[in-house]
């Protein structure tokens, strides 16, 4: 089990090395996390809802995610109310403070599930577990379901890694040391300092000092990476510095209060021509050469703060001048003329329990939300701007229908629910689609990029038929490289 000194100490990224290092040691490893938050979401192939970074371990390990790999998801949506996810399926919302109550049985046998029916579909596999947050947070310990009792359930050699980017890497892991219990504390078989910039020979002293004090060996010093790799949560988004020297056009995405989804950009920043700013509300549009509305998970509240910042008028503006806009399920829905929320499905105490909302009024097109939420992944043919097989899954409440037919309007896939593109010498190109991961797509993604690239009067780039997947599994070896290098694994593996 891989634990951290904090949240952001690197524990999703080590895991997934972890998984890739057994990998290629010829062992099956498979990834779980008993409780996520997150609202970075992906679903499996039977529908099931489950949190990317266990998605990104299951690719390092070699096999198919599942959503029994995070029995239990928590999707924030403010107001300190999170949507309930246990095993793939939504069994309500709460607030925080009724959590424990009313999910902590119910979520431990989720986890016990989980965790029964993985050991049964892969008998002779190591699982490599991933907790979350700190495991010594002592207002929660009684009630944490993923850290120190999973660990403790299932006997697991654990590595504590804490990041010496933040500093304060000593106080960081005494301070953790100190507050676990004793039968806690031997559980703890091996530390990892990770994200170290310079010279490692600089932090050699280091070693031996936590060494020498916590009678625990530190298995290695992991360094910086410059590559990107994916963020571990929607804060990292604005910390990533941009290393490209020479891009050709900028795309400004959104960065909505409740973004969601954000792993379907990763296609994007690893695209060399392309410069990605992230534009929070308050902020300045500026003049990009495209815009991005990515998922929200409370897609109506992210609407009315770019209202009330003065965003919407920015992107109306934009449109006016033949901006290109392109929208992600809830940013779909946020360009449309209207959304509907019969059934209150974002409503709590302190909302105006008003029913319909204008929208940015971009693309012709109306939302209803619906009590079901359809989950599902997707294989068909697109038609804009390429024609081209794609992949992706849908993950919404909403079901969009157009309010009129425009001359200008184009379906983006065979079946029309999926996406429309609206064209007008008034609002430039405004197209929306439902399917997340559509930027995985090799063929459609380059196809997009030169719709850009052309009004830019740049030259075309090649289109592709490789997807994502195949940088994403450049980054997954290079990761495992480098940790192979530096990190002693054996000296916390058991038979």
């Amino acid at each position: 089990m891989v634990l951290g000194t904090s949240s952001g100490s690197g524990k999703s990224l080590l895991t997934a090395a972890i998984c890739r290092s057994l990998k290629k040691r010829g062992e099956f490893p498979v990834p779980f996390k008993g409780q996520n938050m997150s609202n970075n979401a992906w679903i499996d192939a039977n529908g099931g809802e489950m949190a990317y970074s266990q998605v990104f371990q299951a690719w390092a390990s070699g096999i198919e995610p599942v959503c029994l790999m995070n029995p239990v998801l928590l999707k924030p949506q403010g107001d300190c109310m999170s949507e309930v996810i246990h095993l793939g399926e939504s069994i309500g919302i709460t607030r925080a403070q009724n959590y424990y109550n009313n999910y902590f049985c119910s979520g431990w046998d989720s986890i016990e599930k989980g965790l029964e029916k993985l050991i049964n579909t892969y008998p002779k596999s190591r699982l490599v577990l991933e907790g979350a947050g700190s495991p010594v947070e002592v207002n929660l310990q009684k009630r944490d379901l993923t850290n120190l009792r999973l660990a403790e359930y299932l006997s697991a050699n654990c590595i504590l890694v804490a990041d010496i980017e933040r500093g304060g890497v000593f106080a960081q892991l005494i301070g953790t040391l100190a507050l676990l219990k004793e039968n806690e504390r031997k559980l703890i078989k091996g530390i990892v300092i990770n994200k170290f910039r310079g010279d490692l020979s600089l932090f050699e002293n280091g070693v031996t000092w936590i060494q020498e004090t916590t009678k625990i060996p530190v298995l290695g010093v992991m360094p910086w990476l410059s590559e990107i790799f994916p963020a571990e949560d929607s804060l990292d988004l604005l910390e990533r510095k941009a290393k490209k020297t020479s891009p050709e056009i900028e795309i400004a995405i959104i960065k909505l209060p409740y973004l969601s989804n954000f792993s379907d950009f990763d296609p994007l920043e690893a695209e060399p021509t392309i410069k990605i700013r992230w534009v929070k509300p308050g902020d300045s549009l500026g003049s990009p050469d495209a815009v991005i509305m990515p998922g929200s998970k409370q897609t109506i509240k992210d609407l009315e703060k770019i209202f009330s910042s003065n965003l919407g008028n920015q992107l109306k503006s934009y449109a006016r001048r033949e901006g290109h806009i392109f929208g992600i399920c809830g940013g779909m829905q946020m360009l449309g003329e209207s959304l509907e929320d019969p059934h209150c499905l974002e409503v709590n105490e302190n909302s105006t329990k008003k029913v319909c909302y204008e929208g940015l009024k971009l693309l012709p097109i109306k939302t209803i939300f619906v009590d079901k939420k359809l989950t599902r992944q997707r294989n068909l043919n697109a038609k804009w701007p390429t024609t081209s097989i794609v992949t992706g899954f849908e993950l919404h409440h909403g079901r969009s229908k157009l309010t009129s037919k425009k001359n200008r309007i184009e379906y983006l896939f065979e079946d029309s629910s999926l996406g429309v593109l609206y064209e007008s010498k008034g609002t430039g190109k405004i197209a929306g689609t439902y399917l997340h991961g559509i930027f995985d797509n090799g063929e459609w993604r380059r196809g997009w990029i030169n719709e850009i690239r052309s009004r830019k009067g740049l030259p075309l780039l090649e289109i592709i038929s490789e997807n994502h997947q195949k940088k994403r599994e450049y980054l997954i070896n290079r990761l495992v490289e480098v940790f192979d290098a530096h990190i002693k694994l054996d000296l916390v593996l058991k038979s």
